[in-house]
């Protein structure tokens, strides 16, 4: 890799986001997600460094861990998005099972496939399908601002339930010990534990940033955050919850009828951390977004795309998530099927849950292309439903911390 002065970086991470920031602005007008043009030009920038023979090379742990944190500030995001209310019940009910079940009987049919396929066993390939079977919260959410208000809240619910509802899944078949009445026990244990977890150090962290009289809280928040997932993980816990009810606590403060929790935490103060809260992490996931696609974008090679076996069991992949998605919008939401069936994007979550893949399980015949093909291919199936989505061109705002709100300081 060619020595590069402090100058040189700084003029090069500068540039990056800068280049982030005018996608954000293009991807109104062509409706095209900025993270589908952040991997495009990752995937350039390898390009251009392959014809000049540059060896540049970024490490596995490093885009891993940009994930992680960018999984962790989009669901926090999307938590200081929702509202609960009682009109909300048939919302949340309908997003929840449309990516329970969508999750569910994808992973069947993506299993057989693999298995069928590669010939490996039947578990490996049921630990490979669970991550590829995950709705990408991460692309889905900065998506979504040209969409109805009821149509954005659909997607939203439904794609922080499918990153959980995935890694929930993940992490208990990747244990040593499944399918025994101890391993369904802690399982289930596990949940609970969460949820109660969620709702004891949700008001810790709220009475952290409430109380405290520093002006530097909110990184403080966020480090804090990041422990409490990286603890929750390694205690086999769906730390994802936690800060999820988090988000959902601090944006839902008026809904409390607890007078004496409330006069301690006054409406008028909790929505000033709202507001602060939502602009800062809404600039910290924009940061992490981008450099996380650039980075990915970079570490992928187009030479995948010569390889015939990527190709057709990629596209098999494509078509049985894409078909499950249809007739369950169809047939059991009832909705309108344009554009919610073209948002099957895999995307950061799956990512990372496949560096997560212990050695053990892994499928010594799969083609990373056909992750790197999935992951393009759902992609631009989601940007086509986008362009092809009929509202004014002149309200189409992609990226939340891009448009005008009244609700960010």
């Amino acid at each position: 890799m060619p020595y590069l002065n402090t100058e040189a970086v700084l003029i090069i991470i500068c540039s990056l986001v800068v280049l982030s920031y005018l996608f954000s602005i293009v991807s109104q007008y062509v409706r095209v997600p900025s993270v589908l043009l952040l991997l495009f030009a990752g995937i350039g920038f390898r390009f251009v460094a392959d014809a000049y023979d540059s060896n540049v090379a970024f490490s596995a742990q490093l885009i891993e861990s940009l994930g992680v944190v960018g999984l962790i500030m989009i669901v926090l995001e999307a938590g200081l998005d929702l509202k609960l209310g009682r009109d909300k019940i048939k919302l949340i009910r309908d997003s929840f099972f449309s990516a329970l079940v969508i999750f569910v009987i994808s992973t069947i049919l993506l299993t057989y496939i693999l298995h069928y396929w590669l010939q490996e066993p039947l578990y490996k390939c049921l630990v490979y399908a669970i991550p590829l079977s995950i709705m990408s919260s991460s692309i889905v959410i900065p998506s979504i601002n040209p969409l109805s208000a009821q149509k954005k809240e659909f997607l939203v619910y439904e794609a922080s339930f499918s990153d959980i509802i995935g890694i929930i899944v993940f992490n208990y078949f990747t244990a040593k010990e499944i399918l025994t009445l101890q391993s369904l026990g802690n399982f289930s244990a596990s949940i609970i534990i969460s949820v109660l977890l969620s709702v004891v150090l949700s008001m810790l962290l709220l009475l952290i940033l409430a109380k405290t009289k520093l002006n530097i809280k909110f990184f403080l928040i966020f480090s804090l955050l990041i422990l409490i997932y990286a603890s929750g993980k390694i205690l086999n816990l769906p730390s994802l919850i936690i800060i999820l009810a988090f988000g959902l606590l601090i944006n839902n403060w008026e809904k409390l009828k607890w007078q004496k929790l409330i006069s301690y935490f006054p409406h008028e103060q909790v929505q000033e951390l709202r507001h602060l809260l939502h602009s800062v992490t809404a600039e910290t996931s924009f940061l992490i977004r981008t450099f996380f696609f650039l980075l990915f974008g970079f570490s992928i090679s187009l030479k995948f795309l010569s390889e015939k076996e990527v190709i057709l069991v990629g596209s098999l992949i494509v078509v049985a998530m894409f078909l499950v998605r249809i007739l369950y919008l169809r047939f059991f939401v009832r909705t309108n099927l344009f554009p919610e069936a073209f948002f099957i994007p895999r995307g950061l979550i799956t990512i990372v849950l496949f560096y997560k893949i212990p050695d053990e399980l892994k499928l010594s015949s799969f083609n990373d292309g056909i992750l790197f093909y999935i992951i393009l291919t759902t992609s631009i199936i989601m940007a086509l439903g986008m362009i092809f989505y009929k509202k004014n061109p002149s309200e189409v705002v992609e990226e939340s911390q891009f448009s005008e709100r009244s609700d960010i300081m």
